[in-house]
């Protein structure tokens, strides 16, 4: 991968396939002080009022500089390795490799929290790994003055739900979710009724007194990859049917339609959302409907497999992040007259955990 002139003409050459880099598209990315503000590297100019026959005058390749002068009097110098890592897109998390995982996975990612934690290249490899299997543990969180929500802030911005800025996990008479109770939850996505779902949800455990009580975690990209393989019928009507997703109590009903796997546009995994107490299959012909509910039923029976799932228990302290679009979440049943089992829970977006690791990838230059 290199860039190459030739006649006045800037080209980018990869594997042989050879493209001219559009004259305007430099011009845009002049960089000098008097054209980006260097604190917000905004533009102080507007593109779209330039000319539009921008054309190279003058052109000089270096084996770190491109210096390119333009028609209209303007003079750049970029960086080479800046216009390559456009091309490549090296900062999108998006490209960071998902790792499958099932009940063999013995490495639960913790990483231990420390005074400037947040700033810190620790939390960089922290978000890394959360990002490769969809989850992370953080280790002896303050669990004073529900510091939940500043840990949250300080990775970005909580989604507020009607379930409040944060939400205490815990047994409660009248309930308006049976995550307040003290009965175990199969695997599950949260919020699968919202539009968009949130992406990212936080639970730190405050207090854990009981024997029962433990977090269970499943890995939805993996079952999925197994339902493609093993089940290709059961996993192409579980990409193309939308059900209805429905939650209601005296101040709100919210719904939303969507497949329980959802692709990208290169028909790569996407999203999963799964709660069989919340969702409802459109009406379709008795066939196609027998092999939806068939299809289901082996997905979930994947989720609840003890192959796929994994169990611990959360002590005071530990929080646990996970992504709500990829893992689904359990719990064991636990005797709520043995003890106190306490934990809150919010939840943030994508470009929480992307902007962050953005920065600090900048930070220490990564």
């Amino acid at each position: 991968m290199k860039i190459e002139l030739e006649d006045n003409k800037v080209f980018f050459e990869n594997h042989g396939l050879k493209k001219e880099i559009h004259p305007f598209w430099l011009r845009e990315r002049v960089n000098d002080d008097d054209h980006v503000d260097k604190k917000t590297q905004q533009r102080l100019f507007d593109p779209t009022n330039l000319k539009d026959n921008i054309k190279i005058d003058n052109i000089d390749l270096s084996s770190k500089f491109l210096e390119v002068k333009f028609n209209d009097g303007t003079f750049t110098k970029l960086e080479i390795s800046t216009i390559l890592k456009e091309f490549l897109n090296t900062n999108d998390v998006k490209h960071i490799s998902k790792t499958q995982w099932d009940s063999s996975l013995k490495d639960f990612n913790n990483f231990k929290f420390k005074k400037n934690f947040f700033e810190n290249e620790e939390m960089y490899k922290a978000l890394q790994s959360f990002y490769k299997f969809g989850f992370v543990i953080f280790k002896n969180v303050p669990t004073d003055n529900n510091y939940i929500v500043d840990f949250a802030n300080s990775i970005g911005s909580i989604r507020r739900t009607n379930f409040g800025e944060f939400f205490n996990v815990k047994s409660k008479p009248n309930p308006n979710d049976l995550a307040y109770t003290s009965l175990p939850l199969a695997p599950h996505t949260d919020n699968p009724y919202r539009n968009p779902v949130p992406c990212i949800q936080m639970l730190h455990c405050i207090e854990n007194e009981v024997s029962g009580g433990h977090s269970t975690l499943v890995d939805g990209f993996t079952v999925t990859e197994k339902l493609k393989k093993s089940f290709p019928d059961y996993y192409k009507i579980l990409t193309e049917i939308k059900v209805r997703f429905q939650f209601i109590d005296h101040s709100v009903v919210l719904e939303d339609w969507a497949e329980m796997i959802q692709l990208d546009e290169n028909d790569n995994f996407k999203q999963v959302r799964f709660s069989p107490r919340l969702d409802f299959v459109p009406l379709m012909d008795k066939d196609k409907l027998d092999l939806y509910y068939a299809a289901r039923k082996k997905i979930s029976e994947l989720y609840n497999s003890d192959e796929f799932r994994i169990e611990f228990k959360l002590s005071p302290g530990d929080l646990l992040m996970m992504d709500n679009h990829r893992l689904l979440h359990g719990r064991t049943t636990y005797d709520a007259n043995e003890g106190k089992r306490f934990l809150q829970g919010c939840y943030i977006d994508y470009d929480s955990t992307e902007g962050k690791l953005k920065h600090l990838k900048r930070k220490f230059n990564l």
